[in-house]
């Protein structure tokens, strides 16, 4: 009878154990609810006094360590600092650790590091996925160092790269010697299939997961390459494009303007490729950290181009949500030289973002600190260096996440233009962006400040949610607008191109596309300062950028030792910038 009694009392209290309700005050919202049986990596905090280094042989002496272990989890580290753990427990833990008298918060063991999991977040990615758009059918065209083969870039049965073809002299390989293509293939196309499942703590998906990579590889293993292989590569983008279905062309890359936009070689290419329907998305340049026009004016080739989208880099601040977003310094700013186009068009995510590593590449080779670690996305991985994902930073990446909201946009509504795809990009754009924000480089001590201006940040912020949701169709060109300035007023305008979209009704307005960022400011000593914008002192004095010694001069910008180096062409500064392949603190 006591046997039986005994037995009774034990499935009593198992019964009772699950029947347990979760203290949802102790218990960080993403871990709530949390499956019963799926294991997850937590931080506990425990209450002043708990002690959490015994080893459960003192008797009388409370010991945190011996809860976990009975509840079947596993000890990875103390955090003294805190008075708490880093553990891996169950669902049903976290509940009966929420119980605990001493327990005071369960949080997973989150990351700071910005990634392309919060680059997605930031540009409500997750709603294209959700209803269904994942640019599946779209062919993107990438011209850049070619792309690897890779388990994120396979489909069921075939690779999602269709396409390959090398531009590069003396090289028939389209493999990535470099480890630039590849990354962008993956911020484009990447469906996160080697970090994705109960293994994995966090999982790098680009924006567009179901497209189709066409790979034209024109870059060498050190990031060179010339308008001529360029240019070929466009025009083969053009020939494939009712095969592959190619809509997107992607050109992370750029060169010094030595010419206006309508002389240019890459411009006219890029045209070229516009007006037979696909959309030329490219890279803004990285050359915002340029002191003596604060960064104005460094907009490369052919990103200068008013047909074309160009894309400025935002830093994701290592959180989901976008509002505390900002500006990435190092990004280029317009007007374009020469021309003075309103550059860039829109911002998107470019800062420190995972995606697709191109092991023994150049770059994977000479960055070892970007090279990701497994215990940052694989839970209890080890510090070892993944060969899968590698971190970089630009404008070219924030370029690879445009085109991949092109492919959403496009799978939906396949019969847009690429006029129309750029107008209600730039019109359905976020466009609360702080008004400043500023970053002190370490190295130099020496502090960059960006205010928020339609030549920094173009029409926002891109946002796919709201471009999907939109059905609004621009009925004319969407070329960027030109920069003015009235010597009389001592005001800078936008001019609108006869044959655009912009300003022909109160849905094209320029207040709807810009914003608040329409107004230009007046520059310094004018008296109606309450519509400054930029700045009196930064930009807009007549001796800086319009003076005739500085935009138009031949040997100020442009000069082989000033802004783009001896290296005109596809050098590493214009890809990367100050620090920027490490990233930006």
């Amino acid at each position: 009878m006591k046997k039986i009694l005994a037995v009774f009392i034990v499935l009593a209290t198992v019964f009772a154990a699950t029947l347990a309700y979760a203290d949802d005050s102790k218990i960080a919202p993403e871990l709530r609810n949390y499956p019963a049986n799926q294991q997850a990596q937590v931080i506990v905090q425990y209450a002043p006094g708990t002690q959490i280094n015994c080893s459960g042989i003192l008797g009388l002496v409370f010991c945190v360590v011996n809860d976990v272990l009975k509840l079947g989890g596993t000890i990875l580290a103390q955090i003294p600092i805190i008075n708490g753990i880093v553990a891996v427990v169950d669902g049903n833990g976290i509940v009966s650790l929420s119980n605990e008298s001493n327990v005071v918060y369960i949080s997973s063991d989150r990351t700071l590091a910005p990634t392309l999991s919060n680059a997605a977040p930031a540009i409500n990615a997750e709603f294209a996925w959700q209803s269904g758009y994942t640019g599946a059918g779209i062919g993107v065209a990438v011209i850049d160092s070619g792309v690897n083969s890779h388990p994120d870039l396979n489909g069921l049965l075939l690779s999602r790269v269709v396409y390959q073809q090398s531009f590069v002299p003396g090289n028939s390989s389209a493999a990535d010697q470099y480890g630039h293509g590849t990354h962008i293939a993956g911020l484009i196309a990447g469906d996160g299939l080697s970090s994705t499942g109960p293994l994995y703590s966090k999982s790098f998906k680009g924006i567009a997961p179901g497209a189709n990579i066409v790979n034209l590889r024109v870059l060498d293993a050190n990031g060179a390459t010339t308008d001529s292989a360029v240019i070929a590569a466009i025009a083969r983008a053009i020939a494939l494009k009712s095969t592959y279905n190619i809509r997107v062309i992607n050109l992370s890359m750029g060169r010094g303007v030595f010419e206006g936009y309508k002389l240019d070689p890459l411009c006219q290419a890029v045209e070229r490729a516009w007006k037979n329907g696909i959309v030329v998305v490219v890279a803004a340049g990285n050359n915002g950290r340029y002191q003596p026009t604060s960064g104005y004016v460094t907009v490369n080739s052919p990103a200068n181009d008013p047909y074309v989208l160009t894309v400025g880099a935002m830093k994701p601040m290592g959180t989901p949500q976008r509002t505390d977003d900002l500006m990435a310094s190092y990004s280029s700013k317009g007007p374009t030289v020469l021309d003075a186009v309103v550059k860039p068009d829109l911002v998107a995510p470019g800062n420190l973002l995972v995606s697709l590593a191109a092991p023994n590449s150049t770059l994977y080779m000479q960055n070892p600190a970007n090279r990701v670690p497994y215990n940052f996305y694989v839970n209890g991985g080890s510090k070892s260096s993944s060969t899968s994902y590698f971190t970089l930073s630009g404008t070219s990446m924030a370029a690879g996440v445009v085109s991949g909201v092109v492919a959403d946009l496009l799978q939906k509504s396949p019969s847009l233009t690429p006029d129309q795809v750029k107008a209600r990009l730039m019109k359905t754009a976020w466009k609360s962006l702080p008004a400043y924000s500023s970053v002190t480089d370490p190295a130099t001590g020496i502090t960059y400040t960006d205010q928020d201006d339609v030549f920094t940040v173009g029409a926002g912020y891109v946002d796919v949610e709201a471009a999907l949701v939109s059905t609004d169709v621009a009925k004319g060109t969407a070329m960027s607008p030109l920069a003015t300035y009235d010597s009389n007023t001592k005001q800078i305008w936008m001019k609108d191109d006869p044959s655009s979209v912009w300003n022909t009704s109160s849905t094209w307005s320029n207040a709807a596309v810009w914003g608040t960022a329409q107004f230009v400011a007046p520059v310094a000593g004018s008296a109606s300062s309450s519509t400054n914008v930029y700045g009196s002192n930064v930009l807009w004095g007549t001796n800086v950028l319009w003076g005739t010694n500085v935009l138009w001069g031949t040997n100020v910008l442009w000069g082989t030792n000033v802004l783009w180096g001896t290296n005109v062409l596809w050098g590493t500064n214009v890809l990367w910038g100050t620090s920027v392949a490490g990233g930006e603190n």
